[in-house]
């Protein structure tokens, strides 16, 4: 049997939630020829409340906004899925951007953003590996502890 990534979606546990709808005057994704723009994705979890609300090093925990990372991530598959009907059509996620709400003395967001990028491979294998940029920040939308989009390769 193979393992498709919603074979492993569910050995894990988890299941895509529906996709996010547009927060403002943008669209979630944009699918050009063979690539997948997914807008950024805040961690909206059940109820559609955001996980983890606040700023690292203040009020939320490196482990939080790892868990915060993911749910981003699971937002970027279920966008993904919305746009092209099946997550095997993703061919390489080529690069993931995340934006991390830090106060002026936290410095480890590449380490945050590790929740996403785990996620991605855990459930993509190797076409989940990616290029990615972390970036601090004073602030994001709703309070959000983390902000994380994607660029990815698919097949026609």
């Amino acid at each position: 049997m193979e393992m498709t990534p919603y074979r492993r979606l569910d050995a894990m546990g988890l299941q895509l939630p529906p996709a996010p709808a547009p927060a403002a005057n943008y669209v979630p994704f944009t699918l050009e020829h063979e690539f997948l723009f997914v807008a950024g994705q805040l961690p909206y979890g059940a109820g559609g409340a955001i996980l983890h609300p606040g700023r690292l090093g203040e009020t939320v925990t490196l482990d939080q906004a790892r868990a915060a990372a993911r749910q981003c991530a699971l937002n970027l598959l279920a966008q993904a899925h919305a746009a092209l009907g099946d997550l095997g059509r993703i061919k390489q996620v080529m690069r993931v951007n995340g934006f991390v709400c830090v106060s002026q003395d936290f410095h480890d967001m590449p380490a945050v953003l590790d929740g996403a990028s785990n996620l991605l491979y855990e459930v993509l294998g190797d076409p989940g590996r990616h290029s990615r940029v972390a970036v601090g920040v004073y602030s994001l939308p709703r309070n959000s502890c983390i902000e994380v989009d994607a660029v990815m390769a698919v097949h026609a």
